[in-house]
């Protein structure tokens, strides 16, 4: 055989050599192989979950009922929960299984009560529970708040305007009496946190652990004397870097929304906390305070 015909036979093997690794990572990529990109059910690269961060916990707004002597009404928590993308059925199973934190408050949803499904288009979150949840044993005031606090622990995600329920996939005469008071004659229901006590402020923006630049802007809800809210920004020193106020949308006996901006000079490093509270007109004293820890 010439020179000229080995490098034929030569070229031909390397060609050959080339197309059956090429044929091989095909296949490792096809079958879920280490580093194959594909995301599995729970979020994660298949073959990659060693290799990533443990997703983080979910930290979730949830509205239970309290009855005392002198009045009913509901009071907001913030659970904490293991990561899902299914975030609004995590925060009805909460409802239904999780203990409330605030003394006197309870949960209304019977424990053995299970999620079919829930739908979300337009604004709407449809919500068909089992039919275990048709034995709740609550008074009229209970019924109402009880349906609110569904209400409103979905309504704290944006693309949830009203919620309608269904239980085992119908909207029958035994459905619509729900537990036997109010019912569920008027659905759908809307958000309503006028019959919310507790806490008195709560801070929706910035989130515990943010990292905030200036002007910081700061969201939440407070049910205060004449609707005057304030804040501070103090770094991990005890500095004051910023303080001001607002006005909430509506005072006490109300609940109002609130939103300001408060500019300032951050430190190139470190931490410090948010200061949410307001000022008793009796004696200069801040109360009900909420502490947001935030970065720079």
């Amino acid at each position: 055989m010439n020179w000229s015909g080995l490098k034929t036979i030569r070229a031909a093997a390397i060609l050959a050599a080339l197309l059956l690794t090429l044929l091989l990572l095909s296949a490792c990529t096809r079958f879920g192989g280490k580093g194959s990109g594909q995301v599995a059910p729970g979020g994660a690269p298949q073959g990659q979950e060693e290799d990533l961060p443990a997703q983080q916990s979910l930290n979730l707004a949830l509205y239970y009922v309290k009855i005392t002597d002198k009045d009913a009404y509901l009071v907001r928590e913030v659970h904490q929960v293991p990561y899902t993308s299914e975030v609004a059925k995590a925060a009805l199973e909460e409802l239904i299984k999780g203990s409330p934190k605030t003394p006197g408050a309870a949960g209304v949803l019977p424990p053995e009560t299970k999620i079919r499904g829930i739908s979300i288009k337009d604004g709407n979150a449809s919500v068909d529970f089992s039919s275990e949840v048709l034995k709740a044993n609550v008074g009229a005031a209970g019924e109402a708040l009880g349906i609110q606090s569904i209400v409103n622990t979905l309504t704290e995600f944006p693309e949830i305007k009203q919620v309608s329920f269904l239980v085992e996939g119908k909207l029958d005469e035994r459905t619509k009496d729900w537990w036997g008071h109010v019912g569920l004659y008027t659905q759908p229901f809307k958000r309503d946190v006028s019959s919310v006590y507790e806490p008195v402020i709560w801070v929706t923006s910035p989130n515990p652990g943010q990292k905030i630049a200036s002007p910081l802007q700061i969201r939440g809800s407070a049910r205060v004397f004449e609707a005057t809210v304030n804040a501070r920004i103090i770094d991990d020193s005890g500095k004051e870097l910023a303080q001001g106020y607002a006005t909430a949308s509506e005072g006490a006996p109300g609940r109002g929304d609130f939103v300001f901006s408060l500019p300032f000079t951050p430190p190139t490093t470190g931490s410090g906390k948010v200061e949410v509270f307001w000022i008793s007109p009796k004696d200069g004293e801040e109360l009900d305070k909420v502490v947001v820890p935030v970065t720079w």
